[in-house]
């Protein structure tokens, strides 16, 4: 990187300068711990049954907005820690305890059938599988294929029947981020509803796609792997737990896939650059928030995992140049899902390159 327009690139896309002082020591990483709520929250009330079921839910789409609010965001960044061990930890406890709250739901199924706390349940593990399922599985995807943590993140894919993330997310939407070859990027002025009905079947279709490419025999092609395995669970589960098993399976799964792709959705929002031109901080928004810092690792630092990919969550770093959401992933739920209200508050936050390509 010798020449102007490298270091250009570089000052464009550097990351906050931490300050002097009590700002010069890594953050604790036990704040991270706050992520483990939800899920024993769900797991309990899948237990306990009744209108408990709905805890989950109530916790993380009500409460989980105004936690936003009350931590306030992080204004001076922290040096990340030498050692990221706990982490390391912490995403297996995501795991594990998403085995089990999904687990604990189908066992409310067979005991209860398809009645209102089963489907309280279904809603609130589902929120569950998109907040901490998803969030790890995205995480641990980036890992080396074949290692014990890639094999951890494809059994939190199978959990809400979607194998094939994996594939389109690491090698179609890293590499076309705010193109128009990327089906997970929104288009300015588009809803979360229209993009979520496009990009689901857009990204099952790309991921095959990507794979038909590079393998000729379908029996070695990891998506038809994939589904393949997706419908032997889905036989299991049946077996064992009945159709009111399969259905609260379902809607689960359903749930964690929206709030996947409304991430998706927040995370490169009218965002644009053209196919073959360089990618930077500001083709991804990100968030300072601390409860939505804390509790989903770090994904809202956004901007800083698309310049380098292979970078574990606690090491990512803010990035001057990135535009900043107007709340945390949690704030902005709501708002996402009322269009004219979304883009009367994230249009003027556009970066002015982006505004102007989207009228154009």
């Amino acid at each position: 990187m010798n020449d102007r327009s490298d270091k250009e690139w570089l000052a464009e896309n550097r990351v906050l300068k931490y300050l002097p002082h009590s700002y010069e020591k890594p953050e604790a990483w036990e704040w991270h711990l706050l992520g483990l709520i939800n899920p024993l929250v769900v797991i309990a009330g899948n237990v306990v049954g009744g209108t408990w079921s709905l805890a989950g839910a109530v916790f993380v789409l009500g409460l989980g907005p105004l936690f936003d609010v009350l931590f306030g965001q992080e204004r001076h960044p922290r040096p990340p820690r030498k050692s990221g061990r706990p982490f390391e930890c912490l995403l297996f406890a995501h795991a594990m305890l998403q085995l089990v709250a999904v687990g604990t739901l189908l066992s409310r199924a067979c005991e209860s059938g398809l009645t209102w706390p089963t489907l309280f349940a279904s809603l609130s593990t589902g929120v569950q599988s998109g907040a901490s399922g998803l969030v790890v599985a995205h995480e641990l995807g980036h890992r080396r294929r074949g290692s014990l943590p890639w094999w951890i993140g494809r059994m939190n894919l199978l959990t809400v029947l979607y194998l094939h993330f994996t594939v389109e997310h690491n090698q179609t939407h890293h590499r076309y981020v705010a193109t128009t070859a990327d089906p997970a990027t929104a288009r300015l002025g588009e809803s979360v509803w229209v993009f979520v009905a496009r990009t689901v079947p857009s990204q099952f279709i790309d991921a095959w796609s990507v794979q038909s490419r590079k393998v000729k025999d379908v029996w070695h092609n990891q998506v038809a792997q994939g589904v393949f395995i997706e419908i032997l669970l889905i036989g299991i589960v049946i077996r064992f737990c009945g159709y009111a098993g399969v259905i609260a399976f379902f809607v689960q799964a359903a749930v964690a896939i929206f709030l996947l792709e409304y991430i998706n959705y927040i995370r490169h929002y009218g965002l644009r650059r053209e196919i073959g031109e360089r990618q930077t901080a500001a083709h991804s928004w990100q968030a300072e928030q601390r409860w939505s810092r804390w509790t989903l690792l770090e994904l809202t630092r956004h901007s800083a995992h698309h310049l380098k990919a292979s970078d574990p969550f606690w090491r990512l770093q803010p990035c001057e140049k990135s535009p900043r959401l107007p709340s945390g992933y949690y704030g902005c739920f709501w708002i996402a899902l009322l269009p004219p209200l979304w883009r009367r508050i994230i249009h003027p936050r556009l970066p002015i390159t982006a505004a102007r390509r989207g009228s154009a």
